[in-house]
């Protein structure tokens, strides 16, 4: 293989700057070239698509977001819009294409594959649902913004006496809320994985109060509630100002942790090399301490198992 591209697809998430500049270092060590196709799958249709030297990535490491653009292509789901792309990188003689993103992006990976494509997924997304590996790129940055947002937070609501519910990201994955509850010791964490009573966690926050504590925090993952009618709920039932904060996409952002940087850096190397030597298509996993590399079928098909002791402490927690 003499020619390989990269895109970052999906929602970014600190730490895929760090593959890229892998991807496109790792191909000079087997003196292969490499493309870089800005904006996702969008750009790969549009045939903007460039060749990246080692010029291009100098200094990213560092830096949060990604140099390549990304974008939502529902699109991408034609079979002829799926032809476009593949013949788009056939045409520069590209045999190879890595993927940073989440589960979305590797199902269009997989798509090109059956256009004879050779490709391999990276996971990037701070929200750590993909089942396929133990942890993504850009999580832990995530988590680190997040953690870092309550503590000041807890600070003022210490001092006022005050109850905060703060929205975190995640969609249908609790682990942002999971750790961040876990890390800046909040008695009330609602997920996905543990479910949403609305009276319980009002009685559970009264109880807190009424034992003399003179602050609470409620950590809820996105879409679970209303967190501005359920910050009003709580106030009503207890008679402590409460306040609602959703985070939101500054959890997205924001220099990537050493982590995120060498896991990122470790398997954008595991691609290229998959790629050198001339496999089809695979997801990069963490396992443990081990890179390890899964046919994307396989990775796409797998469930995430939910870590019962954790979700259990969050149960008592709660309680």
């Amino acid at each position: 293989m003499k020619k390989i591209a990269v895109l970052t697809s999906g929602g970014d998430a600190p730490g895929m700057n760090a593959a890229i500049r892998a991807v496109v270092r790792s191909s000079l060590h087997y003196n292969m070239k490499t493309y870089g196709v800005m904006d996702g799958y969008k750009g790969l249709v549009e045939d903007n698509i460039f060749e990246l030297d080692r010029n291009h990535v100098t200094r990213i490491i560092n830096r949060g977001g990604t140099v390549l653009g990304s974008a939502r292509y529902p699109e991408f789901m034609e079979k002829n819009v799926q032809k476009t792309a593949a013949d788009n990188l056939k045409k520069r003689g590209i045999e190879g294409l890595v993927v940073i993103g989440g589960d979305g992006s590797f199902k269009g990976a997989l798509a090109l594959s059956q256009f004879g494509i050779k490709t391999m997924g990276i996971p990037a997304t701070i929200d750590n649902d993909i089942a396929s590996t133990d942890y993504t790129i850009g999580f832990f940055t995530a988590l680190d913004t997040a953690v870092s947002s309550i503590d000041k937070l807890r600070d003022t609501s210490f001092s006022h006496q005050r109850c905060s519910v703060v929205e975190v990201m995640g969609r249908h994955c609790g682990d942002l809320a999971l750790y961040a509850g876990i890390a800046i010791g909040s008695e009330f964490i609602i997920t996905p994985e543990t479910g949403f009573d609305h009276d319980l966690t009002i009685k559970e926050v009264k109880a807190s109060f009424d034992r003399k504590k003179r602050h609470a925090i409620v950590v809820v993952t996105e879409k679970m509630t209303d967190v501005n009618q359920l910050a009003k709920d709580i106030e009503k039932a207890t008679g402590h100002d409460t306040r609602a904060t959703v985070l939101g996409h500054v959890q997205r952002g924001g220099t990537p942790q050493a982590f995120d940087r060498v896991l990122a850096t470790e398997m954008a190397e595991r691609a290229v090399e998959l790629l050198h030597l001339g496999s089809k298509q695979h997801i990069i996993a963490l396992k443990g301490k081990e890179i390890i590399h899964i046919p994307t079928e396989e990775a796409l098909a797998m469930k995430k198992e939910t870590p019962a002791k954790r979700y259990g402490l969050v149960g008592q927690l709660r309680n």
